[in-house]
């Protein structure tokens, strides 16, 4: 008779430590967790903070998640500064819209291919995409390359060359191996061709993957400026808003000293009635450069995740 209400109370004790110890666990993780969620937005509000605050002021320092003394001189120099900003903002996003258009289906092509297992040529298509990955032909070959093809000055030379990432296309692969093989087996059986198989089957199946890969290939593309100044510095029809903001950050810091006046930087701005800096400059850039991405983002983060964890299941 004993026995029995000394076990549940043993019994009883060891459930209290067990909700205890999950109590703490999640507390401290929480915690943890508050932690890495500080380290990682508080660079990017300190940025917001100082591209809205008075340039004068943010010399000072001290500024850290609010601007303490809020102005819009920076983005009214960066906007006013140059007539082109809104056309190369339109490049920009042409260029990352088409080339993620084109990119998509044309490496997922090539992945379906390297993960057919009676594709007898697979191991050696694997390897040469791993090859180049590790080798590239350099810089000034690419040069005489893009000339030779006619891409100088074309708005191609943006969307051509990267339409192909060795990266991506193993990432795709990794993922289509990890779809039921049974599934391809059966559409064949029933007299499907391999482009509905891929486009009427493994296409949307393969979703998280894509969208991962367009989240990669857009924002490659948004913050592309090197390319732009290579192969197109000589058509102002093609000039993209990361090289123009680049350009105007270049006249910021050609001025003499750490400041220019507002009517140096801008022809439209009206009378010299404030400064600009470039470190206020250099924010304000920032965050018209993240702004479209990071509103794109939240729409594809469940896929972003999912696409990462499932491709790399397989290697």
């Amino acid at each position: 008779m004993t026995a029995q209400p000394m076990q549940k109370q043993k019994m009883k004790v060891g459930h209290i430590s067990g909700n205890t110890s999950s109590l703490i666990f999640d507390i401290v993780n929480t915690i943890l967790l508050l932690m890495v969620c500080v380290i990682t937005l508080y660079p990017f509000l300190n940025t917001v903070a100082i591209s809205f605050n008075d340039s004068t002021d943010a010399v000072y320092g001290g500024i850290y998640l609010w601007p303490r003394v809020f102005s819009l001189r920076s983005y009214e120099t960066i906007l006013l500064q140059s007539s082109t900003i809104p056309h190369s903002a339109l490049i920009s996003a042409l260029r990352a819209v088409i080339g993620t258009a084109l990119s998509i289906p044309l490496s997922m092509m090539l992945a379906y291919v390297m993960s057919r297992r009676d594709f007898v040529l697979r191991s050696a298509v694997t390897k040469l995409v791993l090859f180049t990955m590790y080798v590239s032909g350099g810089l000034i070959p690419t040069f005489l390359t893009y000339r030779a093809y006619g891409l100088m000055n074309n708005f191609l030379v943006y969307i051509l060359p990267g339409c192909i990432s060795a990266f991506n296309v193993l990432v795709m692969r990794s993922f289509i191996q990890g779809l039921p093989y049974e599934l391809i087996e059966s559409a064949k059986i029933d007299g499907a061709s391999e482009y509905r198989i891929l486009f009427g089957i493994v296409f949307p199946l393969s979703m998280p993957v894509i969208a991962t890969i367009g989240l990669f290939v857009s924002v490659s593309q948004w913050n592309q400026w090197f390319d732009t100044m290579l192969y197109c510095s000589g058509e102002k029809d093609l000039i993209t808003l990361q090289y123009e903001l680049k350009r105007i950050l270049d006249t910021a810091n050609s001025m003499t000293g750490d400041s220019v006046t507002a009517d140096a930087m801008a022809s439209t701005a009206s009378e010299g009635s404030g400064r600009v800096t470039t470190q206020t400059i250099r924010a304000a850039m920032t965050v018209i450069s993240v702004v479209p991405i990071a509103c794109v983002y939240p729409f594809l983060q469940k896929y972003f995740v999912k696409g990462l964890t499932l491709g790399a299941v397989k290697g």
